[in-house]
């Protein structure tokens, strides 16, 4: 006889009919479950009254007790009750189910007529919401994701996904809505930290990947200078408060749905700058107190948002629960493909690491489309200053930047003792980059050692000339070695703007680099041709050129060989010290990623300039908040203003500069020691500004343009700006003279004003 245990045995578990089941049955299935479980019960109880039969029964007892002892059968009873009472409760329950679903099946016949009669309505406060319906009849079925949350083609699934999921349709009012009770005060934030440890970080970022290792080793090497940083910015913000930020890092161009072109090429002399940036971008926020999630691979990506199942057209399913994202280009597409209606929504939380920086012309869709400068890439209507770049290169973008290893006076002292006056180190791991560089190897040959540290294989590559000692590719801290020891850093015009020649500087090597003529640009060169930027790069390094310059910094014409090899001579009789910029430190950093995290907010709507319909004229314009400067060339922050607005940077920074015609912002605030700050056009986007600077307006118009404010002199025509988003601080024309907000600077920390921290 089968036992009552083997009828389940052959089963799984979530089969058992006593096991609770997550899926919706319909009501035959229900019904014939319960029958199912009443059966069970049966025979349990029928087994149990055999077993209590013959604990009675005297012909039982007969033999030695010992053998039988009765204890063993003494709980029997307590069982047959407890059966009972189950049996009892599954019957009761059978009854109240079988109502419930005769119930449900006339209220769904109701529901049904309902269901049948939506209309769609007509509500002018939700014009797109007929549009809306038109496109789920013909496209509901084009992503599971309709049908995850409840569409199954009737018109009323769709008024109900349409007003409940998204927010084209009114409610309807037969849906069962209960009455909004205040929600209670959300909790204290919990406050950030700094850290003193980083162990915690190293297990986030996890394996499975060269460039995870790479970033990791980087990490565990500059533990020290970050532990050493964090404390004393901790002293410098004495103990203010910070709200802790739950911070997802996603690498887009980590995953394999992007390609992951850079992890193979790790070992393989391939570029490291991304993956510097993001370990510094890592360390820094883990040190800074927050909670971090780390993402490479787009299922992970999904997880973290809540991204229903589907083709990503559906809102997520939940709340996001990340105050801030920073991810990249290729992260930013893959949130947008999977996010759908909620990437509008949440987009104000993302912060785009972007190395060459994206200006508002290319950013701003419908501008870039009428006025040819859409790309690739750009595009997103965000607000300019989410991009965080490299470099300081386009104030218009926020300054991420990275760091280097900082020296001690001791370490300094023996670089400098230890310095060989003869010895070069080539900027360029890659064997293509030496090619066709003959001519320069020859001259710089006669005069000092040249040391490569090219990437290979099994053959030297035939690129690099017999006279050069080729170390092959070095571990990061066998090349800061050898970087101690040269006196010069040589770049030949490739790879432009990375990190390397940072640390030439900051381990004594003068650098000396070509000048471009005419500039790189997307205009004249490939490597540029499809960025988001107009930006003309006059170098291979324009921030060693422009922010450091000499003894530290070289540029010179190599297409001239006598400028070329005079400039070799005099490097070699040049002493200097190591150096470091400010920003480029851990301190630096984690000072500047500090302030943006306080005070940025892009999620807050701004006061955006008035439209051409409600503009003033001149002689009715309000008071203006700014004021002529004591000597009659600028306009500053007017004393008399009253409260300051709520701004950062702070509007006590502002100066408003005229540039000249053919010169961008970022070129005019930098002739007067300043830097050009994109959110304080609003301040100087009237009319009245005009007439302090003494600019004469004969006609004064808004429109789209990402040159404006301006003033066209030759024809007295002014220009404010219709759309915030072009704010610029890039972009110059011969025919306008350009209105510019520009800002005093923190030394060493071009990214924060004197009264940002």
């Amino acid at each position: 006889m089968t036992s009552l245990g083997g009828q389940f045995s052959a089963k799984r578990l979530g089969d058992s009919p006593f096991t609770i089941r997550t899926e919706v049955m319909g009501a035959l299935e229900s019904r014939g479950l319960l029958r199912r479980m009443s059966d069970m019960l049966e025979v349990l109880m029928k087994r149990m009254d055999i077993l209590a039969r013959l604990e009675n029964s005297t012909e039982f007892h007969k033999g030695d007790e010992a053998r039988f002892p009765l204890d063993r059968f003494q709980p029997a009873a307590g069982l047959m009750e407890r059966i009972q009472a189950i049996a009892q409760n599954v019957s009761d329950i059978a009854i109240k189910v079988d109502q419930i679903l005769r119930n449900s099946l006339l209220n769904g016949k109701v529901m049904e007529g309902r269901r049948d009669q939506c209309e769609v309505p007509r509500d002018p406060k939700y014009p797109d919401c007929a549009g809306k319906v038109e496109w789920m009849r013909a496209r509901w079925t084009s992503d599971p994701c309709y049908a995850f949350f409840g569409v199954d083609g009737t018109e009323c699934s769709f008024l109900i996904y349409l007003s409940e999921v998204e927010w084209f349709c009114p409610p309807l009012p037969w849906r069962n809505r209960t009455v909004a009770v205040p929600s209670p005060p959300p909790p204290p934030r919990v406050q950030a930290a700094f850290r003193r440890d980083l162990a915690r970080l190293l297990e986030l970022i996890g394996t499975g990947k060269e460039s995870l290792s790479f970033m990791k080793k980087r990490i565990r090497h500059l533990a020290q200078q970050w532990l050493r940083a964090a404390r004393r910015l901790e002293q410098k913000l004495a103990g203010r408060q910070r709200d802790q930020k739950h911070i997802l890092i996603h690498i887009g161009f980590l995953t394999e749905e992007s390609g992951d072109v850079f992890s193979p090429r790790v070992l393989k002399g391939g570029p490291l700058g991304e993956m510097v940036q993001w370990a510094d971008i890592l360390a820094a926020l883990f040190m800074l107190g927050h909670s971090l999630r780390v993402t490479v691979s787009l299922k992970e990506l999904q997880s973290h948002l809540g991204v229903p199942p589907g083709r990503g057209n559906c809102p997520l399913t939940s709340p996001l629960p990340f105050d801030l994202i920073y991810t990249d280009y290729h992260g930013l597409q893959q949130m947008k493909q999977h996010m759908g209606l909620s990437f509008k929504k949440y987009r104000c939380r993302v912060r785009v690491i972007d190395t060459f920086g994206t200006e508002p012309a290319y950013n701003h869709e419908e501008y870039a489309t009428l006025r040819g400068y859409r790309t690739n890439w750009g595009y997103w209507n965000l607000q300019p200053t989410q991009f965080m770049t490299m470099f300081p290169h386009t104030p218009d973008n926020s300054f991420m930047g990275f760091v280097s290893e900082e020296l001690n006076q001791t370490e300094k002292q023996l670089i400098k003792a230890n310095k060989v006056s003869s010895m070069a180190v080539v900027y360029g791991k890659e064997a293509s980059i030496w090619k066709g560089k003959e001519k320069f190897l020859a001259i710089l040959n006669k005069y000092m050692e040249i040391h490569g540290t090219v990437y290979y294989e099994t053959q030297r590559p035939p690129e690099v000339p017999a006279f050069v000692k080729n170390h092959g590719l070095l571990p990061q801290h066998e090349f800061q070695q050898l970087l101690r020891k040269a006196k010069l850093f040589i770049g030949f015009g490739f790879p432009y703007e990375g990190p390397a020649p940072l640390e030439a500087i900051a381990n004594g090597c003068v650098f000396l680099q070509a000048r471009f003529n005419p500039p790189h640009s997307s205009l004249n060169h490939e490597f540029f041709r499809g960025k988001p930027t107009s930006r003309e790069v006059s170098s291979q390094h324009p921030y060693a050129e422009e922010f450091i310059g000499k003894p530290h910094v070289w540029t010179v014409d190599y297409n001239n060989s006598e400028e070329f090899e005079a400039a070799i001579k005099t490097i070699m009789r040049t002493q200097v010290d190591p150096y470091l910029p400010y920003e480029y430190t851990c301190e630096g950093m984690l000072e500047r990623i500090h302030a943006y995290i306080q005070h940025q907010d892009f999620c807050t709507t701004s006061s955006l300039p008035p439209s051409p319909k409600t503009k003033i004229p001149a002689m009715q314009s309000s008071p203006s908040l700014l004021a002529l400067s004591p000597n009659s060339t600028h306009l500053v922050w007017s004393p008399s203003a009253g409260r300051a607005p709520q701004a950062w940077p702070p509007v006590a920074s502002l100066q408003v500069w005229v540039s000249e015609p053919q010169h961008t912002c970022t070129e005019t605030c930098r002739r007067h020691g300043l830097v050009c700050e994109p959110t304080f056009f609003r301040f100087l986007n009237k009319e009245e500004v005009f007439l302090q600077l003494s600019i004469a307006c004969d006609s004064t118009e808004y429109e789209m343009n990402h040159l404006y404010p301006a003033v066209a002199e030759n024809v007295h025509e002014c220009y404010l700006q219709k759309e915030p988003l072009l704010f610029s601080c890039a972009g110059s024309n011969a025919k306008y003279r350009r209105l510019c907000p520009c800002r005093d600077f923190r030394q060493g920390q071009v990214a924060l004003c004197r009264d940002c921290l």
